[in-house]
């Protein structure tokens, strides 16, 4: 929050979202002095896990809609870095001095929801039970120096949870005889093959061969959009699904995976 009172939350890109987030804007007047910097994310939290889709449906939203989806799907701000408070720029600080200061900043003003501070640790043990809250949506954790000072680009470390399940593949695109790609499915608890995402192959190189179709007793026949499918190939992957670059499990219907899939294992 700037001195005089503006409140600005701006992405890493430097897209303006204030506008999008009300709820935010008036927990942060309400909270918060002026003149203070706070590196965070936002999170959107529906049935029990982090719905990243829903985060996006917010941002695309202003004025009266932007109103309305606060009220439906309310957005949180996680803190997890102090950079600037009362006029001082603590961007020069080590880390354990920042994070030491933006702990004392929730304590002192007792920020509350929809302000919430990120958790933080120096142990093992607890950071390695974190990596079991998958089912929430958590993708990982990040990696800071204690002795680190704020810097334009980041030099965190990361490490993402990888999470594989098996899929089938119910379609390819391209031709039987070079698919570029395989449209994979699951059953869903009537028994119905529902669509949950596609493989994926790194740019300039070609499909990988556990994506040949074998010779297959059903006739072929043309899918929509140019999708080529049989009735079903009954090839089971397994796939990566953690994480925003490769897959996630959506909140809305669990059958569904955003991102594209790699490939793990494969067998008929």
């Amino acid at each position: 929050m700037h001195a005089g009172g503006r409140v600005l939350l701006r992405s890493r890109q430097g897209t303006d979202m204030t506008g999008s987030f009300p709820e935010i804007r008036a927990a942060i007047l309400a909270q918060l002095h002026s003149d203070t910097g706070l590196d965070g994310e936002l999170v959107v939290w529906e049935s029990e896990r982090l719905a990243f889709e829903r985060l996006q449906q917010r941002l695309a939203r202003r004025g009266k809609g932007a109103r309305e989806a606060a009220g439906q799907r309310p957005a949180h701000y996680v803190a997890f870095d102090l950079v600037h408070v009362g006029g001082t720029d603590l961007t020069g600080w080590p880390y354990r001095r920042r994070r030491a200061a933006l702990e004392a900043l929730f304590a002192e003003h007792g920020l509350a929801a929809p302000l919430t501070l990120c958790l933080s640790t120096t142990d093992p043990a607890v950071a390695a039970q974190w990596l079991t809250w998958t089912a929430a949506g958590m993708e990982g954790l990040c990696f800071k120096r204690l002795d680190e000072p704020y810097l334009p680009v980041r030099s965190w470390r990361k490490y993402k949870v990888r999470v594989t399940s098996e899929a089938i593949i119910g379609a390819v695109t391209g031709s039987l005889a070079a698919p570029r790609t395989a449209l994979l499915g699951r059953y869903d608890r009537a028994g119905r093959l529902q669509y949950t995402g596609r493989s994926t192959t790194p740019p300039g190189q070609p499909a990988a061969p556990w994506l040949s179709c074998s010779p297959h007793p059903r006739t072929c026949i043309p899918g929509r959009g140019g999708h080529s499918a049989r009735s079903l190939l009954h090839r089971r992957v397994e796939a990566d699904r953690a994480g925003v670059d490769t897959c996630r499990l959506t909140a809305a219907n669990t059958m569904s995976w955003f991102g594209p899939a790699g490939r793990v294992h494969a067998g008929s």
